[in-house]
């Protein structure tokens, strides 16, 4: 049982993140990102000029705003983020960043636009960071918001190292070692 309860438990990360969106054209699409933002690990969620519904985001089966803090917002200017929270816009532009290039802040609030738009000039404004997932074309919000969640998840986490081949065994984790105290000041 033991082996079991070290698969299932999340890796250890610092920091925090929370994900939001601005403006939303499907709930369905709102109700998965949130469910999957608790499966992540998220500290919070947000909406920004969106409505969200219990009822019409039915795909949030782990109810995800009765777990993990949820907060509404009707503009921009009234988001609202913790000293030392970077907020990263999620958006396909020529100022963002390339997913795979993009270091994630150690507390982060990511936002992604609408599925039918994109985010408002005022938000992209307060975004210290953007970022693009590098696609074609835009995809489905829930979906770009996972692959963010899951590349800080990736990034962050402590896991084993991959395997040079395909072929190869999973690696292992090394135990971490915890040293002695460190002194700030010398006796």
């Amino acid at each position: 049982m033991t082996d079991q309860l070290k698969t299932t438990q999340s890796p250890i990360s610092r920091g925090y993140f929370g994900i939001g969106v601005e403006g939303i054209s499907k709930p369905m699409n709102l109700g998965n990102l949130f469910r999957s933002a608790h499966a992540f690990g998220a500290s919070f969620g947000f909406t920004i000029n969106s409505e969200f519904s219990r009822k019409l985001a039915r795909s949030d089966t782990s109810l995800a705003p009765n777990n993990i803090p949820f907060y509404q917002y009707v503009r921009p200017d009234e988001l609202i983020l913790a000293d030392g929270c970077d907020l990263v816009g999620i958006e396909l532009t020529d100022r963002a960043i390339d997913l795979p290039s993009f270091r994630h802040p150690r507390c982060a609030a990511y936002v992604l636009g609408p599925e039918r738009g994109e985010l408002s000039d005022k938000l992209l404004e307060r975004c210290d960071k953007v970022v693009r997932i590098p696609t074609h074309f835009c995809i489905n919000v829930a979906t770009a918001g996972a692959i963010v969640m899951y590349d800080r998840l990736l990034t962050m986490g402590r896991f084993a190292e991959r395997p040079v081949t395909a072929h190869g065994g999973a690696g292992v984790l090394p135990v971490h070692v915890y040293g002695a105290p460190r002194r700030r000041r010398p006796k």
